[in-house]
């Protein structure tokens, strides 16, 4: 009875194996790098916050974006950001409040939060070169943390609990 030859099967599988391995792209998730505050069991105390150092940021399910009950666009936010981070006298107490709509698109929030990040970026940057006399890039990392000290990023996302699926 005839037999065919199948000593060089498992060689072929192999080397279809490396070769989809080779040419597939692995892509990244995407995400929001953000360092979460350590757990702190210890009971601590509420703090009143004066009203004028919240900055509330509300993204609507339809993209529209509202900054203290007043309507922004995108590329407005990063100047309104810094403007209110910028003020001499509560620069080190300012909070951003984001309160982003469940159904708003995933874009729109990271475009916010792009916008944010950016407006701390250039103010630190501006610093640095008033400081330092050369940008942030190039700043050490000692003088990085004093920029990061003077300029605080100070953000809190809202969850809001009475919706469905949120709480506990």
């Amino acid at each position: 009875m005839p037999t065919l030859n199948t000593s060089s099967t498992a060689d072929i599988s192999f080397m279809l194996l490396i070769f989809f391995l080779v040419t597939t792209s692995m892509n990244q998730s995407k995400g929001l790098e953000r360092q979460l505050p350590p757990e702190n069991k210890e009971k601590t105390e509420v703090t009143d916050v004066n009203k004028k150092n919240i900055l509330i940021l509300r993204l609507n399910a339809d993209g529209t974006m509202l900054a203290n009950d007043e309507p922004i666009k995108i590329d407005g936010l990063r100047k309104r950001v810094m403007t209110f981070i910028d003020r001499e006298a509560e620069r080190d107490k300012h909070i951003i409040s984001i309160d982003a709509d469940r159904e708003a698109k995933y874009d729109d929030y990271f475009n916010m939060q792009n916008e944010i990040v950016a407006a701390y970026r250039t103010l630190r940057d501006r610093r640095a070169i008033a400081v330092y006399k050369h940008p942030l890039s190039e700043c050490t990392v000692e003088q990085k943390m004093e920029l990061r000290e003077y300029y605080p990023q100070r953000v809190a996302d809202v969850y809001n609990e009475t919706e469905e699926g949120g709480g506990q």
